[in-house]
């Protein structure tokens, strides 16, 4: 099977590590090792009586467990731990869907939650966000037309990247509702729950609907994705085994001392959030002034959650601009084509301590 280049990834993989300021990180501010484990007395002993062997293929009890308890109604049974999202994705998209199946995604979107389905023959109809003057927009009733009797399953992503919109309880529910009529999967990418500041947090789709697939990670809202450590909560024992089947020809097993480390970081993941959203609430209010500021150049709708946003752009090209920033002030924004998007917009992400600073530089330039 042939894959087609993830276009966001090769992007982040040409520019990441040479720019010299980056302003579309997706993630929040990240800490060291010792930084960890300073939350947890002892831990370094521990980390190191860490046994280096396999460890269990559906993750260690303990951190299953842990991540359990950020759900309503999950236990330890119903969490397969992957390594990454992206694992999760990748095994759900190759394990539980068949290639005679029609699934609908909601776009923009990362790219794996669609592409991935399209090189494996499936077809895949997007339900796009309308943008609108007050901000971004979704219609029910043009999901519901989507549907037909080979769709199996629905793909959101709420809060949502790139564009950081978060929708009502009530739309949320209307989608799950959707589902349960239609008989239908709901794959529910969660990534960014918990990091909400203009909208209230969601209830996690696995906790409201047996046929529902949510979606974590400690990369994003805990800013720790060099543990690499992602998982699956859901209530359907199908794809819990399915996954866990298929897992074996992909990673086998979690790292033995991510495991430890990640359970720590879920042990105080409230004070880890909440440091966090600190630094995206202070961040914000920057970026709102900034933007309007610069109103001739940026169309900014400001985020509902997530470190993310997407802004349009009234100048030039998305393509043109970033390229230019990369050329002249080093400076890494992603443009909109990475999304398949067009070319007015581009991402901005402002979970870091260093965005006031890139952001000031950037104003410098214009």
């Amino acid at each position: 099977m042939i894959y087609n280049d993830f276009k966001l990834e090769r992007y982040f993989a040409q520019y990441e590590f040479t720019a010299k300021y980056l302003l579309s990180s997706s993630d929040c501010e990240s800490m060291s090792i010792s930084d960890l484990l300073a939350y947890s007395s002892g831990s370094l002993d521990e980390l190191q009586k860490v046994w280096l062997g396999y460890s269990e293929s559906k993750g260690h009890p303990v951190l299953r467990t842990q991540i359990a308890r950020t759900y309503q109604s999950m236990s330890e049974g119903n969490i397969l731990v992957h390594s990454g999202a992206q694992e999760a994705i990748f095994n759900f998209v190759h394990s539980f869907l068949n290639t005679d199946d029609h699934i609908i995604v909601l776009k923009p979107a990362y790219q794996s939650l669609f592409s991935l389905a399209e090189d494996r023959g499936l077809k895949v109809d997007s339900w796009k966000f309308k943008e609108k003057p007050e901000g971004w927009e979704l219609d029910l009733n043009e999901l519901k037309s989507l549907i037909n009797s080979k769709t199996k399953a629905i793909v959101v992503n709420f809060p949502h990247n790139p564009t950081g919109f978060n929708p009502s309880l009530e739309m949320f529910t209307s989608i799950i509702e959707i589902c349960r009529e239609q008989d239908l999967y709901l794959f529910s990418d969660e990534v960014y729950r918990g990091l909400e500041y203009q909208s209230e947090t969601l209830p996690a789709a696995c906790d409201l609907y047996e046929k529902a697939i949510s979606l974590g990670v400690l990369s994003k809202a805990h800013g720790l994705a060099g543990l690499r450590t992602g998982w699956i909560a859901t209530q359907c024992e199908a794809v819990l085994e399915k996954m866990a089947r298929f897992k074996d020809f992909t990673t086998i097993c979690h790292s033995a001392p991510s495991e430890f480390l990640s359970i720590i970081a879920l042990e105080h993941q409230e004070k880890i959030i909440e440091r966090n959203k600190n630094i995206i609430r202070k961040n914000l209010a920057f970026a709102s002034d900034f933007f309007q500021k610069h109103s001739n150049v940026f169309d900014w709708k400001p985020p509902m959650a997530g470190p993310i946003a997407f802004i349009g752009l009234k100048t030039e090209s998305s393509d043109d601009f970033c390229k230019r920033m990369i050329e002249e002030q080093s400076i890494m924004i992603l443009p909109s084509s990475v999304y398949d998007s067009g070319q007015k917009h581009i991402r901005i992400g402002f979970g870091r301590l260093n965005f006031i600073e890139i952001l000031s530089h950037l104003g410098n330039f214009l």
